[in-house]
């Protein structure tokens, strides 16, 4: 099934985007070269292929989270050129006050 500018201008307006028609009939062939090799995947994809995320597989290679001894809010502040409240204080940056 090709996809024309048509269907490519609906998607845009489900999507809210707003395309022009050179735009919708540029992506049309693009999304139909897409479409059809997802289609192709799916030939080749049957029951006796495992589904996976990954080619080869992975682990997890974070350490346990376990709490231990750290800074006092005041020795880590120690080196802070400023600080207020308990936090660092930095310049703003978006004109907030």
């Amino acid at each position: 099934m090709a996809v024309t500018p048509d269907d490519i201008a609906r998607l845009a307006g489900l999507a809210r985007l707003r395309l022009s028609e050179q735009e919708c009939a540029e992506l049309a062939p693009e999304i139909g070269v897409i479409l059809e090799s997802m289609r192709r995947v799916q030939e080749v994809a049957g029951d006796d292929v495992p589904l996976t995320t990954h080619a080869v597989p992975r682990t997890n290679v974070f350490r346990d989270d376990v709490v231990r001894p750290s800074l006092t809010p005041k020795e880590a502040l120690s080196g802070a050129p400023a600080s207020e409240d308990g936090r660092f204080r930095v310049p703003a940056i978006l004109g907030e006050d």
